[in-house]
This record gives structure tokens, sequence and C-alpha cells, in this order.
């Protein structure tokens, strides 16, 4: 509980099911309370986040324990990491009072009314927690009125006590602790007297010389992290709603992502319940799943290491505690047994994509591209396009391999590509191409070319381009007036195709000597 007349866990027991949300924008001129200069960027999807070397002043609460089956971040309190514990805020609307001012999680249309709790994903992170001054007055957290009325801060001997803390709940509740002050920390009750100072805990600051005290705090990595994650099914998951915790994290998370047996994709988080994820199996109505997990900078945890665990026995008709612990095989990313990609290069360009190829991994399963260190897709063959890119800019590419295990090999070379010149709506501008392997056989193969008209008025002619990554050569060609100089191949239409409506498409084929692993997945192509 609070130390206070209001009851602020009530509320917040009653949203844990629903949604939560959070950032931050201080204002801090109403609160009673002093502030280290905030240092905030912009996230990609509109946040607004603060930064982990910040030091933040607000004041401190406390309550008895989480929530039941789950506390704010979706895991039970008796399988967290630490019993040393905090909830941050859901929203920052000083002044606005009402019991749920946005829905949860908070949309990014209202990025600048939510809280450090950051729509679950501060959950799982560490805080140090530094003990401030004591509130002579009254500091009751009462709707529109100051904090420690008729009184004053002072300091005290517990002043400089510090503990590290978990994020693991979320205070969304109505009163001026959870809406006017943004950095505004709800504590574990049974930690107060476990802060630090000179090596000891404190052991008698709380209750007499609690009062709802100023603390200062900051975004740790988890201290003297050792071991690994820590994965468990959530109750009433199954095969048809395969639904994780993960904790016991070196530094928060970001995401999950779930290998579906050709590639990787990204698991949804469930609300804002921030370390609960639904993931996908290995195989279409499989039991078994393989993970990996990103870090609140978006980086693999473990170097890339991979988890591969299946549904237990005892959740075949859905689980029914509320957290189903399960143990799991790694595979280190990069370590395994597969080779690297080799010779990954660049077979075409336009104002707005770059098309690439590699030689195939023995064991591989598919392939995952990284643009500049990062995954933009992934594909079962030895060729891909990137588009959706920037006019003359340059990027640079990798190539993983993967095993049917979710196992990935070491990078391949990396290659750099420039992107054409815009032309006002000349390459790729609307239509796609998209080709298909017919038939190979030692030193040749057939392949077919399908051209789709995207835009939204019927084609007077087409023309499709590639080059070839090595020495292939096209030997006959149907449907299409085709040539080759090198390695640069230009396919046009023939009098009877060159017309294709909105939405159409038309196919021609060819011949080729060489190997089919060079052929293009998305050539380049222009409609006149």
């Amino acid at each position: 509980m609070i130390t206070a007349p209001l009851a602020r866990r009530t509320g917040r027991r009653l949203l844990i099911a629903s949604v939560f949300g959070v950032l931050l924008l201080a204002s801090s001129f109403l609160y009673g309370q002093s502030s280290a200069a905030v240092s905030v960027s912009a996230a990609p999807d509109g946040r607004v986040v603060l930064a982990d070397s910040s030091v933040e002043t607000g004041n401190a609460t406390h309550f008895d324990g989480l929530g039941s089956p789950y506390g704010g971040c979706g895991v039970p309190q008796t399988d967290l990491e630490s019993q040393n514990f905090v909830a941050l805020n859901v929203w920052d609307t000083p002044g606005d009072y009402a019991g749920q001012p946005t829905p949860r999680p908070v949309p990014s249309s209202d990025a600048d009314r939510m809280g450090p709790f950051d729509n679950g994903h501060n959950c799982g992170r560490w805080v140090r927690v530094t003990i401030g001054d004591y509130c002579t007055g009254t500091n009751d957290g009462a709707a529109g009125q100051a904090f420690c009325r008729n009184g004053n801060w002072t300091s005290d001997k517990y002043n400089g006590a510090t503990l590290d803390m978990l994020v693991a709940d979320s205070c969304g509740d109505t009163n001026a602790w959870c809406r006017d002050d943004p950095y505004h920390l709800d504590l574990a009750t049974h930690s107060l007297n476990a802060f630090q100072l000179g090596g000891r805990p404190v052991a008698d600051m709380y209750p007499d010389r609690w009062n709802n005290r100023h603390i200062s705090w900051s975004f740790i990595p988890a201290p003297g992290y050792s071991g690994d994650i820590s994965i468990g099914f959530v109750q009433n998951a199954a095969t048809w709603w395969p639904t994780i915790d993960v904790t016991h994290l070196p530094n928060g998370i970001h995401g999950v992502e779930y290998y579906d047996g050709s590639a990787w994709v990204s698991a949804g988080m469930v609300s804002d319940l921030g370390q609960q994820y639904t993931i996908g199996p290995n195989s279409a109505g499989g039991s078994r799943y393989t993970v990996r997990v990103r870090d609140v900078d978006g980086k693999l945890v473990q170097g890339g290491r991979t988890y591969t665990f299946a549904l237990p026995s005892s959740c075949t008709s859905g689980c029914t505690q509320p957290y189903t612990a399960v143990g799991y095989t790694t595979s280190d990313g990069g370590s395994g047994s597969l080779d690297a990609p080799t010779n990954l290069a660049v077979t075409a360009t336009s104002a707005g994509s770059v098309s690439l190829s590699w030689s195939a991994s023995t064991g591989a399963s598919g392939y995952d591209v990284y643009r500049d260190g990062q995954p933009v897709g992934s594909t079962t063959g030895t060729s891909f396009t990137d588009t959706g890119l920037s006019a003359s800019t340059s990027y640079t590419y990798t190539v993983k391999a993967h095993d049917g295990s979710g196992g990935t090999s070491a990078a391949s070379n990396s290659v750099s590509a420039t992107t054409q010149t815009s032309t006002g709506g000349g390459t790729d501008s609307g239509c796609s191409a998209a080709t298909k392997l017919v038939n190979s056989w030692p030193g040749g193969f057939t392949a077919e070319v399908t051209l789709t008209n995207t835009g939204t008025s019927t084609s007077k002619g087409w023309r499709v381009g590639w080059n070839w990554p090595g020495s292939q050569k096209v030997t006959t060609a149907w449907s299409t007036t085709l040539t080759q100089s090198g390695s640069s191949v230009t396919a046009l239409n023939v009098d009877y195709n060159s017309a294709i409506p909105p939405s159409g498409r038309t196919t021609f084929g060819f011949n080729a000597t060489g190997d089919s692993s060079g052929l293009p997945g998305h050539p380049v192509c222009t409609l006149n």
C-alpha cells in the first residue's frame, strides 16, 4: 500500500488484463521536485525515450506486491529474478486524472502522454535507485495539489542509500504521483529497509522516515549478470496460443523473434505486458519452438543465441499455471556448423531497390539478408531484392544462412550498392517482376519471369533487366525480345503482350547455361 489515504493499488489490479503504455515528457514546475537535465530521443515509432545515462529525480511511493496472476510486465511475482522491484508510470498527463486518459497500449498519436513504462518496453530492465530528501509536510499525491504541502524537503541520515531494483509493474492510478510526476517510482514495500548505506541495510527508514521521499534513479544493465535468460509458458498457453514469458534478461527486452521453419518472424507482445510474447512453431501445427531475443538497444542477446524448446505435455489442453518453466537447447549465433554464404554480389539496382545473389551454403534451409547491419528479409533461395529504398543512396549488405533448427552461420562477405537517381517514376515504377526456376540440369536451367502491372493504367510496352553474378548466358527465349551483353540481360515486350491492364500480368521464359543459383528473385522492370 501507499503511505497516504489514497488506495493506489486498487485501480491497477483491474487494469492488468487490459493494456498499458508509457514514455515521458517532463513538466516539473508543478511537482515540487527537482530534476537533472533530461536526455530524450525519438524512437522509430514516434516514442520519446529516456536516455539510459540520465539521472531523474521524483517522488517515491510503495506497494505490497504484484497483481495476480501477473504484474504489469506479465510475469508472476514468484518468478521474478529479484523481489526488489518497481513500477513505472504508464502516463504523463499533468492535471488529467481520468481513469484511462488513452487506450493501452498508448497509441503513437498520444506519444506525448506516455510515461517511462513505455508501453512495456522498459519491462525486465534494472534501475539504480538512490534515496533523497524527506518531506516534513503532507505528501499524499492528492490530485491537483503540490507535493510536500505545508512542509519542506530536508535531508537526513538516509540520504544516499541505494538499491538496484527490477522493473516489473506499471502505475496507472488516478493520483498526482502517477499522473503529474513523470519520474515517480513505486517501490516494493519490503524493499524500503533493504536500501544500502555504507555497505549495510538502512533497516529502519520505513515507516517513520518514509513519507514518500524523493528518489533519484537511472537505468542500468542487469547487475552482476550471469547465466542465461529464462523462458516459461503463460496460463492457457497451448499450440493454438503459444505465449511465453521471458525473464532474467541482461538488458531488458525490446522484441522476440521466432523461427517458422524458413524465416525469422517478429513475435507480437501481449498488449503492453512487456515480457509476454506470442510466438509460432518451427512447423505448421507443431509444438516445438525456436526463438531469439532483442534487448533494449535492439541487439540480439547473447550474440544472437537461439533457444529451442517444446510445449510441455502438461500444457496439451492449455497451461493451468501462471508460469510453466521450460528447458531449452541453444545454438550460438554464427558459431554453428553452417558455412557462411559466399560470393555475395549486387545483380541489379533501381531508384528504389537493390537485387542480390550469392552461392548456397550446404545444409542451409534459408537465408537472412541484412542491410547496414539490420535484418530486412529472408528467402529460401539464393537471391533477394530489397525494395522501398531511397534514390541515390548507398547501402551495405551481408547474408547469413540458417538451418531447420534455427541455427545461423556467420555473415557472408559484404557488398555495397548505390541506388539509381530517381527519374520521377522510371525504374520499377508501376510494375513488379518475379522469377521462377522451372527446371535445371547440370550446366543449364529453364526459368520464367512474371511481370505484373501495379499501376492504374494499361501499359504500352515494358522492359525487364538484370545482371548475372557469374558466367550464365541465355540461349533461347520466348514471349519476349531478349538480348544479353556481357552479364547484363534486357527483355522487351513483343507485339502481343505489350498491353498489360492494371493488376494484369504477362509471363516470358528462357533457357540459359550456367548455375541457376544466380537467377535474381525480382528483376528490375519498367512500364511504358
